[in-house]
């Protein structure tokens, strides 16, 4: 009985996350009001039985991609403090490229008041997850005194989400690893003491794994 538990919840696992991968390749395509869960049923290959069982709503799917946000970005090399901070914001740039639940959540942003409190949606979850790690920076000595980490930590996730939608509108967002190496070169003289501008990498050799 236990065996055919397990078999029936590892079924059910991945037919959740077909739908939520369904879902983050129609919301990166339509948008949110574009999107039906008839499409997205369609796309998963999946009834609509299986799609409510598994989600009340498009709302509720959409909920579940911008919440995953954060954490589908894991950078390739151990680093911490500034370092990490550069290194998350660049392997977040080199998978937009290509990433179904990323773009989706990109193509989200705007309509996150919909489906989202405030205080769960994505510009939330990256401004308090850079803070943790601009709080590090500041404990090394990484940052000048006096750096207000929170606001910091709202500029980058501003410049960020502006950067990718001109990427989206100039490039296709192919750019976008460049534009966000711009962004920290600008801003690495005003908030990071020399020493630790001085041992910061760039490239995407930070945020992609040698193939």
């Amino acid at each position: 009985m236990t065996g055919r538990r397990n078999v029936k919840q590892e079924r059910a696992l991945r037919t959740r996350a077909t739908l939520v991968r369904a879902a983050a390749e129609v919301f990166a395509e339509s948008g949110f009001a574009g999107a039906s869960v008839s499409k997205i049923a369609e796309r998963a290959g999946l009834t609509l039985g299986a799609m409510y069982f598994h989600f009340k709503n498009k709302e509720a799917l959409a909920r579940e991609i911008v919440r995953s946000q954060p954490g589908l970005v894991a950078p390739p090399h151990d680093a911490v403090g500034l370092q990490h901070a550069v290194d998350i914001t660049l392997t977040w740039a080199y998978q937009m490229l290509d990433d179904p639940l990323l773009l989706a959540g990109a193509r989200l942003v705007m309509d996150q008041e919909l489906f989202i409190t405030p205080e769960e949606n994505s510009h939330t979850q990256w401004t308090q997850l850079l803070a943790q790690v601009f709080s590090d920076a500041l404990q090394r000595r990484e940052l000048r005194a006096g750096v207000d980490v929170q606001a910091l930590s709202r500029l980058v996730v501003n410049a960020c989400t502006g950067a990718q939608m001109h990427a989206q509108m100039e490039s296709g967002r192919l750019d976008l690893p460049e534009r966000v190496e711009e962004m920290w070169r600008c801003l690495l003289p005003a908030i990071a003491t020399p020493s630790g501008a001085a041992l910061i990498e760039f490239g995407p050799t930070r945020a992609r794994t040698a193939s």
